[in-house]
């Protein structure tokens, strides 16, 4: 976007005041932050759009910045004197400080402030008051919206996590632990810039949680299938188990079946002060490749074991 206070609000450096006011009253009804809550864009003209009017509206200001004195931000450029700024003014006038000040009285009447209250009179109902005359606007910031995707185990443990605003600066969000997919974050004061002495808005976002491949959540607890050989299976055994916060050794007891739930306590989501636990479903995996020996010990089990896996399935229907 440019710099020239002109060019952004669209008239030509011949233009009145009135003219200049008429083209940010435009720009700023169709651009204001509330009016576009989600589209950072729309909210970084409307900042460019207001400082542009900001300038211009203050003659002062605006010859300053047409002799090229200051630039489009109102900082103050190394001064350059020539004889030719003065030559056209009438002797009286010559090097005359307050040649501006006098412009303004005669354009615009001595002590005369411009007040836009009307123009967020049309947008947000605000009026005059009682005794007439505009009061002045006060507004505060627009709250602006971000979105944010997390790894599952940054959202179950909590971590920092920068998110980049409209004007390219980025902020550091702590993301607390045990942040649920689809939870919005309020951060205050980081929104729009509020209008007069009004604070600025927060800035909201919204997270989503990257799906994990091992893990998954329900409530403040964590779940995982975990697979579990035959011989563990039938036999018992010790194993190590993933949890959120690093593996622990878990028992798995004897003749334990697939689908089998085992409890960790307090290994799931930490949060308020709680912790859930950590739900472990088994599951009996066997080897693509079943051994000689495999094969053997299943047909003799099979030719000797009376056990029906089915039995209540059948007598249930």
């Amino acid at each position: 976007m440019t710099d020239d206070p002109y060019k952004i609000l669209g008239v030509p450096k011949t233009a009145s005041q009135d003219e200049i006011k008429k083209a940010y009253r435009k720009l700023a009804k169709s651009l204001h932050p509330d009016l576009h809550p989600d589209d950072p864009g729309k909210q970084a003209e409307f900042q460019a759009v207001s400082a542009a009017h900001d300038l211009l509206r203050d003659p002062e200001k605006r010859r300053r910045f047409d002799a090229g004195e200051i630039d489009a931000s109102g900082q103050e450029r190394p001064q350059r004197q020539y004889y030719h700024d003065y030559a056209g003014q009438d002797a009286g006038e010559r090097y005359d400080g307050d040649f501006g000040a006098r412009n303004y009285d005669r354009d615009f009447g001595a002590g005369r402030e411009e007040d836009l209250s009307d123009l967020f009179s049309d947008l947000f109902g605000r009026g005059r008051h009682a005794g007439g005359g505009y009061r002045e606007y006060h507004a505060r910031g627009a709250d602006l919206r971000y979105h944010l995707e997390v790894e599952f185990l940054d959202a179950a443990r909590g971590a920092k996590r920068a998110v980049t605003m409209p004007d390219g600066k980025s902020i550091e969000i702590a993301v607390p632990a045990g942040v649920r997919d689809g939870q919005t974050l309020r951060l205050r004061g980081k929104g729009a810039p509020g209008q007069g002495k009004a604070p600025p808005g927060d800035a909201l976002v919204s997270i989503s949680v990257k799906p994990h491949p091992v893990f998954s959540r329900d409530g403040d607890d964590i779940e995982l299938e975990l697979p579990v050989t035959f011989d563990e299976a039938v036999l018992g055994a010790k194993v190590d188990v993933p949890t959120i916060s690093g593996p622990v050794s878990m028992t798995i007891p004897k003749g334990a079946s697939s689908g089998r739930r085992l409890r960790l306590k307090g290994k799931g989501i930490k949060r308020g002060g709680v912790t859930g636990d950590q739900t472990v479903r088994l599951k009996i995996v066997l080897p693509k490749d079943v051994t000689g020996d495999m094969q053997k010990l299943a047909e003799r089990w099979r030719e000797t074991s009376a056990f029906d896996p089915r039995a209540e399935m059948r007598r249930a229907t």
